[in-house]
This record gives C-alpha cells, sequence and structure tokens, in this order.
C-alpha cells in the first residue's frame, strides 16, 4: 500500500531550543527481540521521548510534528519495495536531502528505506543503525543524507543520547546554511533586478548637466515607488520626469517601473502634456491592484536652447529653481491637475516657464519634504527645502554636490534614515560653460579643417623642387618691319 506523506510543519523539526524536550521516532523490525533501546538519561533538563515503529507505512502515520530524530535500522526489510510502490510525490529537497540513484551502485537495496525515509522527513535529523562489521554501509548511510551513524551492537545510554542530540543541531545548522545560501543567493538575483530597472538617461547630444540620487524607503532594497527618468527627443527637446506611487513596498516599485517606461516611450513617440499624462493614467488604471493606488506625477520639457520649458503637475511637488545671483524659489504650481488615478477624466494643463541662461533645476518626491525636523512633529517641508537648498548654493555646491549635501542634511534633522522613498533629479545649464564648449568646438573643427588643408595641397619638398627644371617663358619671334 502507499506510504502517507506526513504534512511538514512549517518551523523545522530540528530547530528545537536547549533544554527543551526531544521526541526520538525509532524504525526498526526485531522479530528476534534481540534489539532492545536503552533507557535514555535526562541531561541538562532534556528528556528524550521515544516512539517505535516496525515498518515504513507505520512510520509515516507516526511522523508527527513533535518529532525531532529518527533512528532507522538499515536492515529494516521491505525498504525497497516501499519506495518504488509509494505513489505520495516526494517533498520539496532540502539541505542533506539526498536525490535517487546516489547510493552506491549493489547498495542501493540496503540504503533504500533510508532513502525513503530522507524524502518523506527533509527536516528532520536521522541516524542510521546497523552492525559493527558494516562500517562501509554506516558512512554510505551518512553520505546520502543521514546526521550519523551508530553500531548496534555498541549503543548505550549515554552514546545515544549524545547522538540525538548532535544530529538535531547539525540538522538545525544544516537548514540554516541552506536557507542562508538561499536568501543570499535571492538577494543577489533581486538585486540585479533592480539595478537593471534603474533608468539610465537619454541625453546624447545635449549640453544640460544631469545629476540624480535615489534612496528606497523600505530595507534591503534599491527600488521604492518613486521613479524618475530623462530623455532628449530628435527635435533637442530634453524631457524630465518624477514621480510617486502611494506606498514604498515591491508592489509599488513594480508599477513605478512600468509608469516609467511607459511615459519613456510615450514621450519617445511624440506625446507630451495632458495627452501624455491621460495616457499614462490609462496604464495605472489597468496595472494597480486597488483601486485605491494613485501616483503623483511632474513632467518638464526643456526647449532645445534651454531658456524654455513647459511644465505639468499631477499631484506633485512644484520643482524649485536656482538661477544665477537669485535665490532659490519653486516654479508656480496654481494650475497643476490631480494625481493619476483619483479622477477619471481629469485634465492637466502645461505651464509655460521661462529658465533664462543659466540655471538649476532640481525636481524631487516627498519624501525629501516630509522628514522630521528635531524631536517633535514638524516637518521640513517645501519652505525649509528652499532654505536649505539656497544655503548650499550660497557654499558654491553644484550638481551631484549640491545633491549629496541636501539629501545628507535631510537625514540628519530627521534624525536618521528616512522611512519614505526619496527621488531628487537636477538639470543645469551654466551658459558660461556653453559658450566654452562651443569655442572649444569651433577651434576643433578649424584644426580640422586646417589638417584637411595640408593634405589637400601639399608643399613640394626642396629636393623636388629642385628637380624639377625651370619653366621658361616662350617668347614669339618679331617679325622685321616691312
Amino acid at each position: 500500500m502507499p506510504v502517507p506523506v506526513p504534512q511538514q510543519r512549517a518551523v523545522p523539526a530540528a530547530e528545537t531550543t536547549n533544554g527543551a524536550d526531544l521526541t526520538l521516532l525509532v524504525i526498526q523490525d526485531d522479530p528476534t527481540g534481540t534489539f532492545s533501546l536503552p533507557d535514555l538519561p535526562v541531561a541538562a533538563g532534556t528528556r528524550v521521548r521515544v516512539r517505535t515503529a516496525r515498518n515504513l507505512t507505520e512510520a509515516g502515520r507516526l511522523l508527527t510534528d513533535d518529532v525531532d530524530c529518527i533512528l532507522l535500522d538499515l536492515s529494516l526489510p521491505g525498504g525497497a519495495r516501499a519506495t518504488t510502490t509509494g505513489t505520495a510525490p516526494a517533498p520539496a529537497a532540502t539541505a542533506g536531502a539526498p536525490v535517487d540513484g546516489e547510493a552506491v551502485p549493489g547498495r542501493a537495496d540496503e540504503l533504500a528505506a533510508l532513502l525513503h525515509v530522507l524524502r518523506i522527513a527533509p527536516q528532520h535529523a536521522v541516524l542510521a543503525l546497523t552492525a559493527e562489521d558494516d562500517a562501509e554501509l554506516a558512512a554510505e548511510a551518512v553520505r546520502v543524507g543521514a546526521q550519523d551513524y551508530l553500531f548496534r551492537d555498541e549503543l548505550d545510554a549515554r552514546l545515544l543520547s549524545r547522538a540525538i542530540r548532535y544530529a538535531v543541531q547539525r540538522k538545525r545548522a544544516d537548514i540554516a546554511q541552506h536557507q542562508l545560501t538561499e536568501s543570499r543567493l535571492r538577494a543577489q538575483e533581486n538585486a540585479r533586478l533592480e539595478r537593471g530597472l534603474l533608468p539610465t538617461p537619454l541625453l546624447n547630444g545635449s549640453d544640460l548637466g544631469f545629476a540624480a540620487r535615489y534612496r528606497p524607503g523600505r530595507s534591503r532594497a534599491l527600488l521604492g515607488g518613486d521613479f524618475y527618468d530623462t530623455v532628449r527627443t530628435p527635435d533637442g527637446t530634453v524631457h524630465a520626469m518624477i514621480g510617486d506611487v502611494c506606498g514604498h513596498g515591491p508592489d509599488e516599485a513594480a508599477l513605478g517601473v512600468e509608469l516609467r517606461i511607459a511615459w519613456r516611450a510615450l514621450t519617445l513617440a511624440g506625446l507630451c502634456g495632458d495627452e501624455l499624462l491621460s495616457t499614462l493614467q490609462q496604464v495605472l488604471e489597468h496595472e494597480r491592484e486597488s483601486e485605491e493606488i494613485f501616483a503623483t506625477l511632474c513632467t518638464v520639457d526643456i526647449a532645445p536652447d534651454g531658456r524654455r520649458a513647459g511644465l505639468c503637475l499631477a499631484g506633485h511637488p512644484a520643482p524649485l529653481i536656482s538661477r544665477a545671483g537669485r535665490s532659490a524659489r519653486l516654479l508656480p504650481f496654481e494650475d497643476g491637475g490631480p494625481a493619476l488615478g483619483l479622477l477619471p477624466r481629469a485634465r492637466w494643463p502645461r505651464r509655460q516657464v521661462e529658465l533664462g541662461g543659466s540655471w538649476q533645476l532640481m525636481m524631487y518626491t516627498d519624501g525629501l519634504i516630509e522628514g522630521r525636523i528635531g524631536q517633535g512633529n514638524q516637518r521640513l517641508g517645501q519652505d525649509g527645502m528652499v532654505a536649505m537648498v539656497d544655503a548650499h548654493l550660497t557654499e558654491g555646491l553644484r550638481g551631484e554636490e549640491l545633491l549629496d549635501a541636501a539629501v545628507a542634511q535631510v537625514r540628519e534633522l530627521n534624525g536618521g534614515e528616512l522611512t519614505d522613498d526619496v527621488a531628487v533629479l537636477l538639470l543645469s545649464r551654466d551658459r558660461d560653460k556653453d559658450r566654452d564648449r562651443a569655442r572649444d568646438r569651433e577651434r576643433d573643427r578649424a584644426r580640422k579643417r586646417g589638417r584637411l588643408a595640408v593634405r589637400t595641397h601639399p608643399v613640394p619638398s626642396a629636393a623636388v623642387a629642385a628637380a624639377v627644371p625651370p619653366v621658361v617663358p616662350v617668347v614669339p619671334a618679331q617679325r622685321p618691319p616691312l
């Protein structure tokens, strides 16, 4: 008959605390009655309760959640038949669990019962019991998955008690090591996946400076619910976006990536302003798990000359702009629309903004402004952020240095790590550097033209000139006068 596979408990049986009682399941069939289990002493306040099964079928019924260790007699008959006729599916392999066919050829029948026990009890410690003259079989039992082996003739109470505790602890260590390895591999795979989903700005051919900082709120993560992106279209326009999905878990991070990729595709396809945000809202409505999920968004499209920009706000904080010789301030935010996913037929007007010649434009999520100030409930807020950034600008900080200083000060004011996701994007234009770059490009073009002229019209060397005979002009003979 098929051997039933008992349900394994969520906590592995080998995870037994020190000093707790242990339960031993003995699987052996001794028709002669010569084998007897010695009385186990109570060591360090720990008692060992014993259950006995005469075959694998009975062992399957007795293998409950409270069993900590199994003592299996390798001479148990019927093991091979039980392992091949059973129809119950084998549970997933864990640390120390064997694979069919791993036994030494020619000894598979002797280890069939052990292989079966290891399959139906992958998280229990197992001791193999055999005769003293069969040390090779005992060693093979350990190789395929048993924690230890005992000789039947040398079995005593002290040795058995110590072997049980050793097997339980070793199994617990094996399971912990296996789980740690799986956790590390899973973390590495998640890191590779999340790192691949972070945006790569497409700004080839643009003179604008770019810097960004990103800090997810959830522990040991690379992605959160915040997202940003920057692309340059063939007409020279630079498009930038930053957004925030409500919440900061893995589901919100996945939705943020979907919205970012959709925004990039729609932008490269030529959409902008209200048309783009309306389409993004449709994407959000189809991809979100609940109607309560929404996302805020801020988009900016900067003209090819870098002096003007179009601004759209969907429930998102307005960007901050700083110009040479002026204090930092927020861009106008009165004409913004609602967050994506709140109103089915919402509209998002596009507002024209004058940037000027030299400027820095900082786009951010609310994680940067909702940090606490000191021990109270007061938040930094937009006004506090503007004052903080203005102070750093006065110190001469620009680009990545400015972002690093701003994020570090927000964390310091909060008294530690921020609980919400933080994304900050900085675009800048320096007219003086633009002139220098244009002058350098013109010099490079002039040098190339000069080298091309030299290669096209070579000057003959002195030797070549000397070898060429001079050209004597031919004067026509004059006719004598009549």
